[in-house]
C-alpha cells in the first residue's frame, strides 16, 4: 500500500505524522511519500520537498514562490505517473493543494482531503474544485461535514486531531510544577508558527504585554515559539524595546505554557482548540494588512474567525482583528487580562465555560477514525470519478 501526501502547514505537518502513525499501526508494510514536514519525515514518510517550510499568507508573500509552486506541482505530477500511489491525501494549504488535486484526477488515483479548506467561511464557490477534484473529504469539525454534505460532497466527521495530542501529548511535568512553584499569574504568549504571522503579531503582543505589566507588575509571561528561528526573533524584538519585563521565551513547551497558564495572549489558529481542551480563558488576535482586513469584510460569510468560538457558537475567547493603528486593541485586550487577573471568579466561570464546550465538542480518537476511513477507501477499491478535462 503506498499513499502520497500533500502538506503546506506546521500544523498539517504534526497531524499527518499522527495519521501515518495510525495507519502503520494497522498496515506495517504501507509506504508514505510526498511533501510535508519534519514530523512526517520522523514518521516515515519519504519526502519530495518539505513544504512547509514555503507556509505563506497573502498575495503578497505568495507572489514570489509561484514559480518555485509550478515546479513542485510538475514534480509531484512525475511521481504520481510514476510511482501509481494508492490514494492521494492533501492535508490544509488549499491554494497549492488544489493542484495536486488535479493532477491525481488526471490520472485516474483517488484523492482524500484530510483537514479540508473552509470554505464555508469565504469564496465558497470553491465548493465546485472540491467536487471535481476530491472523492471524499475528512472533516475535523461537525458543522463543517454537515456544510460540505449539503452540497454534495462525500464528507465524514472524523473529529480533531488536536483533541487527539492534547490527550496523548506527555507533557513535562518539572516545567509545569517549576513554574507553579515561581508563583504570580501566569499569561501564556502564542505568537504562532508561521513566519509571517510571528513577525505581524509578535511586536502587537509585546506592546499587550507592557500595558498588562504596567496594570499588574507580578504577573509573568511565558512565550510558546514554534522553533528556534521564532525564538532568536522575538528576543531580538524584545531586547530592542522590552525593559525588564518578566519574560521567558520557550521553544517546543506550548502545551506545558497552555496547561500552566491563568490565561493565554494567542494569535489564531488551531492551536485555540488544544486552549479549548485545557480550558484556558484566552484573548486572540491576528493582525493583518489593510486589503486583506478590506477583503474578509466584503467575502469572509462567519461571525468570527478563531475555530473554538466557531465550534461554540459565541465568541468565548475575545477576538481582536488588528489593521492600521493597534493601541486601541492593544489597550482593549490588556484590559481583558487584566480584568481575569484581577476577578478571580470571573476568570473561573470562563474556565467552566471552556470546560463545558470542549466535553461536548471533542470527538476521541479522531486520527484513528481518519486512518480507518482512508484504509476501508482504498480496500474497497472504488473507482474514482473521471477526471473532468472542462474544469482542468
Amino acid at each position: 500500500m503506498h499513499i502520497f501526501f500533500s502538506v503546506g502547514e506546521p500544523s498539517g505537518d504534526a497531524h499527518a505524522a499522527k495519521l501515518i502513525e495510525e495507519i502503520r499501526r494497522r498496515q506495517p508494510q504501507a509506504r508514505f511519500s510526498g511533501y510535508g514536514g519534519p514530523r512526517m519525515a520522523d514518521a516515515g514518510c519519504e519526502l519530495q520537498f518539505e513544504l512547509t517550510q514555503m507556509a505563506v499568507m497573502g498575495i503578497a508573500a505568495v507572489v514570489p514562490l509561484l514559480l518555485k509552486f509550478f515546479r513542485l506541482v510538475k514534480q509531484a505530477e512525475a511521481f504520481l505517473s510514476q510511482q501509481r500511489p494508492d490514494v492521494v491525501v492533501l492535508v490544509d494549504f488549499p491554494g497549492f493543494n488544489w493542484w495536486i488535486a488535479r493532477k491525481a484526477k488526471r490520472l485516474n488515483i483517488p484523492v482524500i482531503y484530510y483537514m479540508p479548506p473552509q470554505l464555508w467561511a469565504w469564496a465558497s464557490w470553491r465548493i465546485r474544485r472540491v467536487r471535481k477534484f476530491v472523492d471524499y473529504v475528512l472533516s475535523p469539525l461537525e458543522f463543517e461535514t454537515r456544510w460540505y454534505r449539503k452540497r454534495g460532497v462525500d464528507a465524514q466527521f472524523v473529529g480533531h486531531p488536536f483533541f487527539d495530542e492534547v490527550a496523548e501529548h506527555k507533557m513535562n511535568a518539572d516545567f509545569i510544577r517549576q513554574q507553579s512553584e515561581r508563583g504570580g499569574t501566569v499569561i501564556g504568549v502564542l505568537p504562532g508558527s508561521r513566519n509571517q504571522e510571528v513577525r505581524r503579531n509578535w511586536p502587537i503582543q509585546l506592546a499587550t504585554i507592557h500595558r498588562v505589566h504596567d496594570g499588574c507588575p507580578s504577573a509573568r509571561f511565558l512565550v510558546a515559539c514554534y522553533n528556534r528561528q521564532h525564538l532568536e526573533w522575538c528576543r531580538s524584538t524584545l531586547a530592542a524595546g522590552g525593559g525588564d519585563l518578566p519574560i521567558e521565551l520557550c521553544v517546543h513547551r506550548t502545551p506545558e505554557i497552555i496547561a500552566a497558564a491563568d490565561a493565554c495572549l494567542m494569535v489564531s489558529g488551531s492551536v485555540s482548540l488544544e486552549v479549548l481542551a485545557r480550558h484556558t480563558p484566552a484573548v486572540v488576535v491576528y493582525a493583518c494588512s489593510r486589503p486583506l482586513y478590506l477583503f474578509g469584510r466584503l467575502f469572509i460569510r462567519c461571525d468570527f474567525f478563531t475555530l473554538a468560538n466557531l465550534i461554540a457558537g459565541r465568541e468565548v475567547m475575545p477576538e481582536f482583528a488588528v489593521c492600521g493603528d493597534p493601541t486601541a486593541d492593544i489597550e482593549r485586550m490588556a484590559g481583558v487580562l487584566l480584568e481575569w487577573i484581577k476577578c478571580p471568579d470571573l476568570r473561573l466561570q470562563r474556565v467552566a465555560e471552556l470546560a463545558s464546550i470542549a466535553a461536548a465538542a471533542a470527538q476521541p480518537e479522531s486520527t484513528a477514525h481518519a486512518a480507518d476511513a482512508i484504509l476501508l477507501r482504498i480496500s474497497n477499491a472504488e473507482k474514482p470519478r473521471a477526471f473532468d478535462r472542462r474544469a482542468a
